[in-house]
């Protein structure tokens, strides 16, 4: 959706009489093609209203700290933005002799044969893992800065795949910004909220759709036990819909765990708000057979209308290199992300798509690019 530039902004500062027209020109000067320059004067017409407002010092040394740990992060990360990543999750207590740790060395392992990046806290136990079987050129971690003493693990420590936060909060971020699917393995209270926080987000559309997948052991009962608890008080209390659990998969190998990855992005690609349309972004356009069967069986997930394929998504405010991709458009309700998971699933199905399966390129994960 467009950006629509903050006007409460501007009319402070002429309510005040203080010209703004430096701001504009010094932007012009700097990104003088760029389409975010509505962004990057609203950054910096906040910022002049904080120090109008000559903020107390901890509140302008927490915005200080932020903005900048922002940036040094989008710019570590600009050099991996054609690859997807896996964000693993679980407990930095996991013991060398578990077999939960060579599930996750394994699970590592098999992400980077997909040419898939590993995310992980950095740290012990799952983490460590995860790197060691991944490499650590398909490895990065997100650290967090702590009062005491405390290393990252040996495969990432002392390399430029490690990446330090102060704030909690920004670490969280981009754990989920930066995950094309998330990989959720046992663990403690920051496991567990990690894991709620995701599908809180998901759950609600503050994130985009991504495989959430529970990593267990073959005899293990972590997650199901779990699931158990989520079904019996959750569900059929109604505090989350029917569908929601269906943005969760267990699996207890790290083969179907990267299978179940690699079948989501099978045909779908990412989607997007446009204005009031919702866009899915797909590999493949569909066959009409199948345009009609998701008229009849998705009905529910539009507020009005129907669902329109268009053969390319080059059009208005579209970004990215994305204008090569066939797009499904529809006015989204926004509320059953698990029916939208469904749908994705659907359309993932080489039986739906116009072109023949045998004609289609080998089912792995493609570039960004």
């Amino acid at each position: 959706m467009p950006y629509q530039s903050n006007e409460l902004l501007s009319s402070h500062f002429r309510d005040h009489d203080i010209d703004l027209s430096y701001i504009d020109a010094q932007l012009e000067r700097v990104a003088p093609d760029s389409p975010n320059l509505p962004l990057y004067r609203d950054m910096m017409l906040t910022i002049l209203r904080m120090a109008h407002d000559d903020a107390d010092r901890w509140s302008t040394k927490i915005t200080l700290q932020a903005l900048r740990e922002l940036d040094q992060s989008f710019r570590a990360l600009r050099r991996h933005k054609h690859r997807r990543k896996v964000t693993v999750f679980g407990s930095a207590r996991t013991p060398l002799e578990h077999p939960m740790y060579a599930l996750a060395r394994e699970l590592g392992a098999a992400l980077a044969r997909s040419d898939l990046m590993v995310i992980t806290g950095g740290g012990g136990g799952i983490m460590a893992a995860a790197h060691e079987g991944s490499g650590a050129d398909n490895s990065l971690g997100f650290n967090i800065t702590l009062p005491f003493e405390q290393h990252a693990n040996p495969t990432i420590e002392g390399t430029d795949k490690l990446l330090s936060f102060h704030f909690f909060f920004i670490r969280k971020l981009f754990f989920v910004k930066e995950a094309d699917a998330l990989v959720l393995c046992p663990g403690g209270f920051g496991t567990l909220d990690e894991a709620l926080e995701v599908l809180t987000l998901i759950q609600t559309g503050k994130s985009p759709l991504v495989p959430v997948v529970l990593l267990d052991s073959p005899q293990g009962t972590f997650w199901q036990d779990c699931l158990a608890f989520i079904r019996h008080q959750l569900q059929d209390n109604r505090y989350i819909l029917p569908g929601d659990l269906k943005l969760l998969r267990l699996v207890h190998s790290a083969e179907e765990a990267v299978e179940e990855i690699n079948r989501f992005y099978q045909n779908y690609h990412s989607s997007r708000w446009l204005k009031r349309q919702f866009v899915l972004r797909m590999h493949r356009p569909l066959a009409p057979e199948a345009l009609q069967a998701i008229d009849e069986q998705f009905a529910d997930l539009c507020l009005s209308g129907s669902f329109e394929q268009t053969p390319d998504s080059n059009v208005e405010n579209e970004t990215g290199d994305f204008g090569h991709l066939t797009r499904l458009c529809f006015a989204f309700t926004g509320r059953d992300q698990g029916r939208l998971r469904e749908l994705v699933d659907f359309i993932n199905l080489p039986q739906h798509w116009a072109v023949a399966p045998s004609a289609c390129h080998e089912q792995h994960l493609p570039d960004l690019s």
